[in-house]
């Protein structure tokens, strides 16, 4: 298997575009050949099997769409609130919806994993690493909140991020006040 990490980059990056904008019947090794401008077989160079494409596809998704330093410095000493939860909600809807593509694999590839029992599995211990993540940085941030709410922010978000992303209910709405709107209700 090739180890040169910014071809890997490269490939996936270019999967992650073939996948958002074609979907997974879309996603084939020569797609991605011809997304990325390389050599027909230079994926597969790469990415042995389709469980292997798609399992380096849910790892770049996650690089790409993790928080920067920056993202969690700038707010790190402003005292905990409602309020300061509701900012970060709003930067992570923020950063979800500007990487529309990212975003977009990320729920192609949890379609997929709805027939896919080895990506399930792994997409599942993704999405809760990533969320016990998200209860930890609450519970040491001294945000309000625990699991459960953390959890209902977790669906209530992926369901803006998703209409905002596709066919909107309200395309009008205001995201920012969504958010607001979640952290009224759902917050104690």
């Amino acid at each position: 298997m090739a180890k040169n990490d910014a071809r890997r980059n490269a490939l996936t990056d270019a999967g992650i575009a073939v996948l958002a904008r074609e979907g997974s019947r879309g996603l084939t090794h020569r797609a991605i050949d011809a997304e990325a401008e390389v050599p027909v077989g230079t994926t597969s160079n790469y990415f042995r099997s389709r469980e292997a494409l798609l399992h380096g596809l849910l790892k770049r998704i996650g690089a790409r769409l993790a928080p920067t330093s920056q993202d969690l410095e700038a707010r790190a000493s402003d005292p905990p609130s409602r309020e300061l939860f509701a900012a970060y909600t709003r930067d992570i809807v923020r950063r979800l919806t500007a990487q529309r593509e990212v975003t977009l694999a990320l729920f192609e590839l949890r379609l997929e994993a709805a027939r896919r029992p080895d990506l399930a599995e792994a997409l599942g211990a993704w999405q809760r690493a990533g969320f016990d993540a998200d209860v930890a940085f609450n519970t040491a941030a001294g945000l309000p909140g625990g699991r459960r709410e953390i959890a209902l922010f977790h669906y209530a978000i992926e369901g803006l991020v998703f209409d905002r992303l596709t066919s909107s209910i309200d395309p009008e709405g205001s995201t920012d006040d969504a958010v607001d709107a979640f952290v009224q209700g759902l917050l104690p």
